[in-house]
């Protein structure tokens, strides 16, 4: 397999990240700071409320039927950040263009990607809004027959939802992808690796999700601190003294 280079000339780092761009890249430390809030919100959230059902649509249904705004507020907080994120990998390549345009670029595009997908079809590990509106209606059906055709689909959607897709798997690889430019510079070598051990792990995790059982929050938390951490980065970056100069190696 071909190893990833990334060649950059001695001129193209002492340019270093277009201070023009410094408002987006505010943006998108701000964006990315407060996903990785908001998911810990969601985190708290989920030892606050007693847990879902794993398994069994009719099961599922009384539960958020139960828990009703919760449930909705979970998984707002679950989805919420993806728009935040798009803004984050929207900055990222524009501040690493300058080491490699091509890499950078296709980081981003497969970054965003991931979160224009999942906005798209708006579930998560846990559900989706999708369950309210089958819970609503399991709770108003007048028959088993009605009752059993809800649950179904529930099941049906559970399924599908525990499912690994690409759309999983984009994320951490446009990290990985984006990781691998910054150990040329732009931000301290540590980010760059954090990175680096957040990406693998992460293709392996949702690749594997359904075998992973408890393991699969090891790679949530890498994937929670990386975006506090490149918050704080673009932020700093962002700042009239460091967005003409990169962190040294």
């Amino acid at each position: 397999m071909e190893t990833l280079s990334i060649r950059t000339s001695s001129a193209e780092v002492a340019v270093g990240p277009d201070p023009s761009w410094r408002s987006l890249y505010r943006a998108g430390g701000i964006g990315a700071a407060l996903a990785g809030l908001l998911y810990i919100a969601a985190l708290v959230l989920e030892f606050i409320v007693p847990p879902a059902p794993v398994a069994g649509g009719a099961a599922t249904l009384q539960y958020i039927a139960s828990h009703r705004s919760f449930y909705i507020l979970a998984q707002t907080l679950w989805l919420a950040p993806g728009v935040l994120l798009m803004i984050a990998f929207l900055a990222l390549p524009v501040a690493l263009k300058h080491l490699s345009k091509s890499y950078a670029a296709i980081g981003a595009l497969i970054g965003i990607a991931s979160w224009a997908l999942s906005l798209a079809w708006p579930t998560t590990g846990g559900g989706g809004h999708a369950l309210v509106y089958l819970s609503d209606q399991y709770v108003a059906a007048t028959s088993a027959a009605q009752r059993s055709a809800f649950a179904a689909a529930a099941e049906g959607f559970i399924a599908q939802n525990t499912i690994p897709t690409i759309t999983g798997i984009l994320q951490p690889a446009g990290i990985l992808i984006l990781s691998l430019v910054m150990l040329k510079g732009v931000f301290h070598k540590s980010v760059a690796y954090l990175g680096i051990i957040t990406g693998i792990p992460g293709i392996v995790s949702e690749t594997l999700r359904p075998l992973m059982g408890i393991s699969y929050a090891v790679y949530g938390i890498l994937l929670i601190v990386w975006f506090l951490v490149i918050g704080w980065n673009l932020f700093w970056l962002a700042s009239s003294k460091s967005s003409s100069r990169r962190y040294p190696s």
